[in-house]
């Protein structure tokens, strides 16, 4: 257990989503990129099917997006996540603490929050890293080449 965790109270179990700080929402993501993953959805069935395409802003080595602040702006499909959104978002991974927290369920054992330790992540192999390929290297039409199976 990190001392990060031992210093508070856990906020995501005193603290509802739509009453976090901006602090305290933006250290819920864990950083796996997967949500960065460009999406396939079946018209007929609506099933979603994750690619190993990543958006063009995607820094894989910090799991991160180049462009954050402007995300929105860059990419007018970005979704920005809120509280009021989460339920409309059935393509988060399973994995995703926003998705867990939303539907009541505790941050997995390796989410940094509880480790105190933002490699945790990568050790467990939950994360987009030497995975994907950029959008910038795909032709929109050939995302279907490049669906992946590995995302939960």
């Amino acid at each position: 257990m990190g001392n990060e965790s031992n210093k508070t109270e856990a906020f995501w179990k005193t603290t509802a989503l739509e009453s976090m700080s901006r602090e305290q929402w933006e250290s819920l993501c864990d950083g796996c990129g997967k949500c960065c993953l460009h999406k396939l959805e079946d018209e007929d069935s609506g099933e979603i099917a994750y690619t190993r395409v990543i958006c063009r802003y995607f820094e894989e080595s910090s799991c991160r997006c180049q462009v954050y602040s402007e995300r929105k702006k860059l990419v007018p499909d970005c979704v920005v996540l809120r509280p009021d959104n989460l339920q409309s978002l059935p393509w988060m991974p399973e994995t995703c603490a926003y998705r867990l927290l939303y539907e009541g369920k505790d941050l997995p054992e390796w989410h940094p929050l509880l480790t105190g330790d933002r490699q945790a992540i990568h050790e467990a192999g939950n994360t987009v890293t030497g995975k994907v390929i950029s959008e910038e290297f795909v032709h929109e039409d050939g995302f279907e080449e490049h669906v992946v199976k590995w995302v939960n």
